[in-house]
């Protein structure tokens, strides 16, 4: 689903990734895990083909990046960013914002959609626990609901591979939960699709998921199964302080060490 090969990324003679190898494979669940500036966007951003690496290659959906369309690439990825979130007309109603994911905009326009367009749209908002919102206007939504509209969105065209940057950016407690619920039914699903969550919050992983990434500075501090990876002394290193990582019933919390 993406295999990076000794990937580096320099803008403005700053270096964001250094020398990422990476692979994720049909079914897996990653979440990517690190400071501000680790560089995990960037990653993420790479994985939804919306920049080029500076050398190395980037394979995604078994596409080379620079030999294939990026265009009809995007169709297959699902993409859910906090930073889209202001890009959404406040006017819209919530039930467009999740259809007219498959026309690639955001607001309606002259599109015309279809009975099954519709039966979609209200579909990915109820796995989500947000049918209700449907004919809301999207300026009226909580942090958490707008959230939820998202994910259905990037759900809409059935990706086969699905990215969420930060997604409980902004939420608080009841929300973030509500948030980890919903993609922890969405991991279980045999059905659903490839997933890579960024955050930067071990409490905001999902049970379900089955693999890491820890990232420091743009370089891998370690990766590969989530219980193997997720430790406290590589999360110590990731933070550059000493913490102390808990686990129960599938959650994680860390504490720093005093």
């Amino acid at each position: 689903m993406v295999r990076m090969r000794d990937v580096s990324v320099r803008r403005g003679g700053n270096t964001l990734l250094a020398d990422i190898t990476w692979s994720v494979e049909l079914d897996e669940r990653w979440v990517v895990i690190g400071p501000n500036g680790a560089g995990k966007t960037t990653l993420l951003r790479l994985a939804a083909a919306e920049m080029h690496a500076t050398t190395g290659t980037v394979d995604l959906l078994g596409e080379r990046m620079g030999r294939v369309n990026v265009f009809d690439l995007r169709e297959r990825i699902g993409l859910a960013s906090s930073s889209l979130a202001g890009r959404v007309p406040s006017d819209e109603p919530v039930r467009d914002v999740v259809r007219s994911a498959g026309y690639g905009v955001l607001g309606s326009w002259r599109e015309s959609y279809e009975a099954i367009d519709e039966e979609r749209a209200e579909a990915m908002l109820e796995v989500l626990g947000a049918l209700q919102l449907a004919d809301r206007e999207y300026g009226t939504l909580s942090s958490g609901e707008r959230q939820r509209t998202l994910l259905a969105r990037a759900l809409m065209t059935d990706p086969e591979l699905l990215l969420l940057d930060e997604p409980a950016a902004g939420l608080d407690l009841g929300g973030r939960e509500d948030l980890v619920a919903g993609l922890t039914a969405l991991a279980a699903d045999p059905d659903g699709p490839t997933m890579v969550m960024v955050t930067h919050h071990v409490e905001e992983i999902p049970p379900g998921f089955t693999h890491a990434m820890l990232l420091r500075e743009g370089r891998i501090v370690a990766q590969g199964l989530l219980d193997d990876v997720m430790t406290s002394e590589n999360l110590s290193v990731a933070f550059d302080q000493p913490l102390e990582l808990l686990s129960r019933r599938g959650r994680f919390t860390a504490y720093r060490k005093y």
